[in-house]
């Protein structure tokens, strides 16, 4: 599990935000996120899916499972995504 403390930490700073903030959106204490971080403790199934909510990941990149970091494309109007699909295509 340390890999998941790292995972969180790295994008809670990417996201430029605090544990406090944190602990707040999820309605935890910010001892608990402290805790996730530190790898001393591990976070419920719901809370899992709420920091991979919150931070635009896969729940199997925040363990480690997949290297690949996920983006939340679901805002995007359809002629939003299809430009997004061509260009993805385009460096395939």
């Amino acid at each position: 599990m340390h890999e998941l403390g790292i995972r969180l930490r790295e994008l809670r700073l990417k996201h430029g935000l605090t544990q406090l903030q944190v602990a707040r959106r999820l309605g935890l204490s910010k001892a608990v996120v402290s805790s996730y971080e530190a790898a001393s403790r591990r976070p419920s199934y719901e809370v899992l899916i709420k920091l991979a909510r919150l931070y635009g990941v896969s729940t199997d990149y925040l363990l480690g499972l997949d290297s690949r970091n996920m983006l939340d494309v679901s805002f995007l109007t359809p002629v939003q995504l299809s430009v997004v699909e061509a260009i993805i295509e385009s460096y395939k």
